[in-house]
């Protein structure tokens, strides 16, 4: 059951991807499962270092925003950061 309103909040996530060929199916696995919270999705490969950014805005509680987030950070060779802000 969903939170009210007033106890959610909107911020973006950013996800890199250091082992791609691994990882990519797991990642979209997972933003697939917590979609109902993802309102947009960027991604861009960034060849000079290797890595594969993925850039993400969400709206959802705190605890649905960790789910996922706790979810990605928990695979090898992808780092998650995020930066929520309540929304009034």
């Amino acid at each position: 059951m969903r939170e009210n309103h007033m106890n959610r909040r909107i911020g973006t996530v950013s996800i890199i991807i250091t082992s791609r060929s691994e990882q990519a199916a797991r990642v979209n696995s997972i933003l697939s499962e917590h979609g109902d919270i993802v309102i947009g999705r960027m991604g861009l490969p960034y060849p000079p270092a290797a890595l594969h950014i993925l850039s993400l805005i969400v709206h959802g509680t705190t605890d649905e925003i960790g789910a996922m987030t706790g979810k990605l950070g928990s695979l090898d060779g992808v780092k998650v950061k995020s930066a929520l802000q309540k929304v009034a």
